[in-house]
């Protein structure tokens, strides 16, 4: 009943994943399906993997949240259009899982030994002391680690491709980018903010000249204000304007 019961959960929240409209919800859904299937583990025995499985699994929710919530801007009106498109395809793999599942269970249902003729001698031999008791850790090591170890490098390999292309893509810079001289541009700002400032200069002392042109003042006087102003214009770039 509790097997059947976690086994409908899970199935329900699966589809859901899928179904939901809004994108937090669908990201929300696998928090059952992982909850629901480390139960099954659970009654089936398999303690170290039902308290494995959401612990992995915690890491995929929270990059789902990050990537596809966060930072993509989903509309529902795209998610409705895409689902028609890709009805059939997911039909036709739904159908061929199906049928591989009861496939499996088929093969199940073959008796042990079916060219084992003559049993008698099978029936005198005591198997409780030729059979190790393992435990499930014990178990997936050691089939992880002999057996299987070549398909339990290969992630690992690939794991390191991914590392170095993410290293080379970042350090991949282009000759074609603009960019702006940030030391040149505050000179020139300055540059520019010194010239106006002294061209407004330079035209307030024309201006005053103009007005002391209509005072009388002694000659030796005019000619120490145009020496004075003749040499201030000279080591100005700009021409001094009367």
């Amino acid at each position: 009943m509790i097997l059947s019961v976690l086994s409908s959960l899970a199935l329900v929240s699966g589809l859901m994943v899928v179904r939901a409209k809004n994108p937090v919800h669908s990201v929300l859904f696998p928090i059952p399906v992982f909850r629901n299937t480390s139960g099954l583990l659970l009654l089936l025995g398999l303690d170290f993997f039902a308290m494995i499985f959401p612990v992995v699994h915690i890491g995929a929710i929270a990059v789902s949240f990050l990537f596809v919530v966060m930072m993509f801007h989903i509309q529902i009106a795209e998610i409705h259009e895409e689902v028609l498109r890709y009805l059939p395809v997911s039909g036709i793999i739904g159908l061929i899982f199906w049928w591989e599942m009861f496939f499996i269970l088929d093969n199940e249902s073959i008796p042990l030994l079916p060219t084992q003729r003559n049993t008698t001698s099978l029936r005198y031999m005591v198997y409780a002391g030729k059979v190790r008791s393992w435990t499930n850790l014990e178990t997936l090591g050691n089939l992880l680690y002999t057996y299987y170890s070549v398909w339990f490098l290969v992630p690992s390999l690939i794991l390191l491709v991914a590392m170095i292309g993410a290293i080379v893509l970042t350090m991949h810079r282009t000759t074609k980018v603009k960019r702006q001289d940030v030391f040149r541009r505050n000179a020139i700002d300055s540059r520019r903010t010194i010239m106006r400032g002294m061209t407004d200069l330079l035209k307030e002392s024309s201006l005053i000249l103009v007005r002391i042109q209509f005072v009388r003042w002694p000659s030796w006087s005019y000619r120490c204000l145009d020496t004075l102003l003749f040499s201030f214009s000279n080591d100005c770039p700009i021409p001094f304007l009367v």
